[in-house]
């Protein structure tokens, strides 16, 4: 059997995705800034993306900046935000962001701002009351990831977006394990900045986009034509795009249902591992991504086994998991993730990740709890030495 239970890290592009991709490669390859009809028509097909991933978001689509990604829109959010001051000013983050927030939030400080990094509890959750502490003055802008891509766990971004706002700072959230998964409505949530990426939801790699409350200004990163409301100059990819669309269409139309079987699947991975001695639940269970289900190893004996050995005995099997982020699954150093929810250095070193999709079944679950059993009572076993 091959399982794929990584879709955190990416999920498969869609058949109509990859259709509208084709289409538009095919016969929608003029500039879209062109005036003539070649251009029109790759317009047209730039424009429709832009109201599919609106429409998601519940969004004026003239609010929808496209990026290259989820890294790109963070980037922009953050140092498009700060390029509007002449002087070093506050940053807030949590300790438990993407790395395409902390480092530019890392980038920012070197500038001379100054940064704080909010702490987490033990299930990863920030508290109100310390952004409510955090606030200063001078701070311009709050960061806080909406779903954490390593153990899963949701922040209340209406309170923390709604604290921000109150004070006068601009708030940011890194939606990118969110958007497509469940609802997001941008006209009531208390956000300014939002930001979602086409690969999370069955579109194709290379295509993400910026949610930009209308009066909200920014610095653009890069200088050229001034294509995308001048935030993001450059020829947009229309055929990446499109398919981008057709995937956000499709994700608002399947959401409600797809999230609740997901939702089902996980906590059947849940309780089928839940009396595993040495296998720890991290992130919290209540207040969670509905495809996401996260574990540490916490054996007494388990010096030698890692996160990144899990994954790969768990390829050999033929199940594809992941090593904590999968931005991180090449490092051995313990994740900052665990890290800063209380876990110990070696804890730390040994979380994985198994995220569904669309193309999950109760059967793949089934064999994956077996498989990863087998898998740890072998790698925790006892070393017998052989006699001499």
């Amino acid at each position: 059997m091959q399982i794929y239970l990584d879709y955190s890290a990416t999920t498969p592009p869609r058949p109509e995705a990859i259709a509208a991709l084709q289409t538009a490669m095919a016969d929608q390859w003029g500039n879209p800034s062109s005036l003539h009809s070649w251009g029109s028509q790759a317009a047209t097909a730039l424009e429709q993306a832009r109201l599919q991933v609106a429409a998601l978001l519940n969004a004026d689509p003239n609010s929808v900046v496209f990026t290259a990604g989820g890294t790109e829109a963070d980037n922009l959010a953050l140092l498009g935000v700060a390029g509007r001051y002449r002087v070093p000013q506050h940053l807030i983050i949590s300790a438990v962001e993407h790395s395409a927030v902390e480092q530019p939030a890392q980038h920012l400080e070197q500038l001379g701002w100054q940064v704080t990094r909010l702490p987490v509890d033990a299930q990863g959750q920030v508290s109100p009351t310390d952004l409510r502490q955090a606030l200063r003055d001078n701070t311009a802008l709050v960061s806080i990831i909406y779903g954490q891509s390593e153990v899963g766990t949701l922040q209340p971004i209406e309170v923390l977006g709604q604290i921000a706002r109150d004070h006068g700072a601009l708030f940011h959230t890194d939606a990118v394990q969110v958007a497509g998964r469940l609802p997001i409505d941008v006209q009531t949530l208390p956000v300014d900045l939002l930001s979602l990426s086409s690969h999370k939801i069955y579109g194709p790699q290379g295509a993400g986009a910026l949610y930009v409350r209308p009066g909200v200004d920014l610095v653009p990163l890069l200088g050229g034509g001034g294509q995308e409301f001048g935030l993001r100059s450059g020829t947009q990819a229309v055929p990446t795009l499109a398919g981008f669309g057709v995937a956000a269409a499709l994700a608002a139309a399947e959401m409600p249902a797809e999230t609740l079987r997901l939702m089902g699947l996980r906590d059947r991975l849940f309780d089928q591992l839940a009396n595993v001695a040495d296998l720890v639940p991290t992130g919290d269970r209540r207040h969670r991504l509905p495809h996401h289900a996260s574990f540490c190893i916490a054996a007494a004996d388990g010096d030698r086994v890692s996160g990144r050995t899990l994954v790969r005995e768990m390829n050999l099997a033929g199940i594809g998991i992941s090593a904590g982020s999968a931005c991180h699954s090449g490092q051995v150093s313990p994740s900052p993730v665990l890290l800063a929810m209380g876990y110990g250095d070696r804890a730390a070193r040994c979380g994985i990740r198994l995220t569904l999709g669309r193309h999950t079944t109760a059967a793949d679950i089934d064999w994956t709890a077996m498989v990863l059993r087998q898998v740890l009572r072998r790698a925790l076993a006892p070393l017998t030495l052989s006699p001499v």
